[in-house]
């Protein structure tokens, strides 16, 4: 065992010696006065939504749902984007026209490296944190097409988006319940910084991350 790991388990151990060899977790009373729902109108909550996902240097554009293959041919027109990676149940009417579909499942990793980038639906929408989460449901594909590719298109619908984490966390059991669909939180274009703070993109996934809500709401 390596120094560090013992170092680790040995302050664990010791942390562990006052509790109760009898002791269950479900013994533990855990304080869960927190909020669990978001009382906020859903046109807040949306704009709340829209407005994280922004600061975190995502590009955010809003569609009515009678003109989403409109917005995403318009995206990928303005990305250059030819060859586009989608899953293999990508919802009807979605594809956009002149590009190159490349459908999963089977890619190689070099495959994805050499696209253009990656269309996918989502299951949530947080707007307390202006995440989107990905749980390998329906129209998002392995987790591995939306971590290689540089970009990534994703679409969320008005209806997927929760007020707070702990609504999503709800939403997601099943999800977390099964061990052949992986959780995705993505807060804004992969990136990280090294000791001096100095930011770099594109480390573990996507350098460019673009959300398209769609929502009969008028909403910016």
């Amino acid at each position: 065992m390596t120094p560090p790991r013992e170092t680790v388990l040995a302050r664990i151990r010791a942390a562990l010696t006052d509790v109760p060899t009898l002791e269950r977790p479900e013994d533990v009373v855990i304080d869960r006065s927190y909020r669990h729902i978001d009382d906020e109108p859903e046109r807040a909550r949306l704009e709340r939504f829209i407005e994280r996902v922004r600061e975190y240097k995502a590009r955010v554009k809003v569609a009515r749902a009678d003109d989403l293959s409109r917005a995403i041919a318009e995206s990928c027109a303005e990305r250059g984007v030819a060859r586009l990676v989608t899953p293999a149940d990508l919802p009807d009417g979605w594809a956009p026209p002149g590009v190159e579909l490349i459908r999963e499942p089977g890619l190689t990793n070099d495959e994805l490296e050499r696209s253009d980038g990656v269309l996918t639906a989502c299951a949530l929408g947080i707007a307390q944190t202006g995440t989107v989460v990905l749980d390998s449901g329906p129209g998002q594909g392995r987790r591995a097409i939306s971590l290689v590719p540089d970009y990534h298109l994703c679409v969320v619908f008005d209806r997927q988006v929760v007020g707070l984490v702990p609504e999503a966390v709800v939403r997601l059991q099943a999800a977390a319940e099964s061990p052949a669909r992986p959780i995705t939180f993505i807060s804004g274009p992969s990136a990280t910084s090294d000791i001096e703070l100095n930011r770099v993109e594109g480390v573990h996934g996507p350098r460019t991350l673009e959300v398209i809500v769609v929502t009969e709401l008028d909403v910016s």
